[in-house]
């Protein structure tokens, strides 16, 4: 059974892990709310602004020239409060959480459904905890000059603060609904598939628990979370940057209808982009920095098993 210190040790390893792919990827990650904020308008005039550019690189050119480079990196403070406490919780719990779905200890193959169990029972709880961070980094993020609702907030703090003076303490989870469900089936499509094609590779011939089996996992784990969770992140993403919205279902409705079907891949090579390097760099960094972490801790050998999800199973 793991002890408070394996936890913990996992804990702090994957938050570092996120943290720093959050750090290398969240210029993607702006350029993908701004994309996914996006109504259908007449085509404007050139030159195109942040707000009306049609692809990920043309975003982010017009976001670095219209409010400097700077305005990339919106969101980050946020940014990594979400993912010390979502990216810490979703991975630290994955491996307790599959033990239980099936009823002991984690040895030998474990069942796809089991893995996707426990990767949506961790998403919804991580993010339930998180969803302020999430719904800070998006207001950041959205509140560029060419939007057309400006909040001026002047960091992170003033953020919370303001939403918390403005809206009230419950507006902190604003958008919670889709968020759950966003983060619950990217966590399945992220941790399951990982750990799925990680499991099936090792099986192949040649193929070792090293750097190049974690880059190919990463990859495909991050292709399936964008497949399945973009209209969920899409619905996500206006709900946060835009308070008009009544619920999800009016937020998706009126999507759909205003923007047509297409709108809930919005911003699908961004996200593809962002996803999928934040996935390969996340689980490099995790794979290579967790058994030092979990060594530095002292642990013995049964605490180790249960947290075999970062090393060759």
């Amino acid at each position: 059974m793991a002890t408070a210190s394996s936890f913990a040790a996992v804990f702090f390893s994957s938050a570092f892990a996120a943290c720093f792919a959050e750090v290398c990827t969240i210029p993607l990650d702006t350029a993908k709310v701004r994309l996914q904020l996006q109504r259908k308008t007449p085509p404007p005039p050139p030159p195109a602004t942040a707000a009306t550019a049609g692809g990920t690189l043309a975003t982010i050119l017009c976001i670095a020239r219209e409010e400097g480079v700077a305005a990339l990196w919106k969101g980050l403070i946020p940014g990594l409060h979400r993912q010390f406490l979502y990216g810490g919780l979703r991975i630290s719990l994955y491996e307790p959480v599959k033990a239980f779905f099936v009823g002991g200890a984690v040895v030998g193959d474990v069942s796809l459904l089991s893995k996707i169990l426990a990767a949506l029972t961790t998403g919804v709880i991580a993010i339930i905890v998180a969803n302020p961070t999430d719904l800070v980094k998006v207001r950041l993020q959205a509140d560029g000059k060419v939007n057309t609702v400006k909040r001026n907030y002047s960091g992170a703090l003033n953020a919370y603060a303001t939403i918390i003076r403005q809206e009230g303490i419950g507006a902190l989870w604003t958008g919670l609904g889709p968020n759950v469900a966003r983060n619950a089936i990217i966590n399945a499509a992220e941790l399951a598939s990982y750990d799925q094609f990680k499991q099936m590779f090792l099986k192949l011939p040649g193929f070792t628990d090293n750097v190049f089996t974690h880059l190919l996992a990463g990859l495909g784990a991050g292709f399936f979370a964008v497949c399945i969770g973009s209209p969920a992140d899409v619905v996500k993403s206006r709900m946060m940057g835009d308070s008009t919205y009544r619920s999800t279902l009016d937020c998706f409705a009126k999507t759909l209808k205003n923007d047509g079907p297409g709108a809930f891949y919005k911003g699908f090579i961004a996200n593809f982009c962002r996803i999928g390097s934040w996935n390969v760099i996340m689980f490099l960094t995790l794979e290579q920095r967790a058994p030092l972490f979990i060594a530095s801790s002292s642990l013995c050998s049964d605490s180790c098993e249960v947290y075999a999800f970062v090393k060759e199973p």
